[in-house]
């Protein structure tokens, strides 16, 4: 294993393009509010537009080309989860709302005992 740090050098122009592509961005989904009057087209075409422009932006910049592919290697890692099959899923669904029922019984009954020996035994004040 390596104890050598790893730096990042930016330049300010890498700064700049990603300030640029986060206010493009922004922008986008402020046209895409700002347009409520307009067809829905109109409105995901702005927001779309200002999204891919802002990738653009991002993809000249280091940072951005970094980011994006820790994006990209992020969603080939999703595809190599094993989800659960509906069964087992209703299974560990039905495991927890057991445990849960159990949990909150216990707790009441733990409630309810604290109650009866602070009250009625030690206090000795009746409800």
């Amino acid at each position: 294993m390596s104890n050598q740090s790893v730096q990042t050098v930016s330049t300010s122009n890498d700064k700049i393009k990603v300030a640029l592509a986060i206010a493009v961005a922004i922008a986008g989904v402020v046209g895409f509010y700002y347009l409520l009057d307009k067809p829905a087209l109109v409105r995901a075409g702005a927001l779309v537009a200002g999204l891919a422009f802002a990738v653009l932006l991002l993809w000249t910049s280091s940072t951005g080309r970094d980011f994006l592919n820790f994006a990209q290697e992020s969603v080939r890692e999703t595809k190599k989860v094993v989800w659960p099959t509906r069964r087992e899923a209703m299974q560990i669904t039905g495991i927890v709302f057991a445990f849960v029922f159990v949990m909150a019984l216990f707790l009441w009954g733990t409630d309810k005992t604290l109650e009866f020996l602070l009250y009625d035994l030690i206090l000795g004040i009746r409800k």
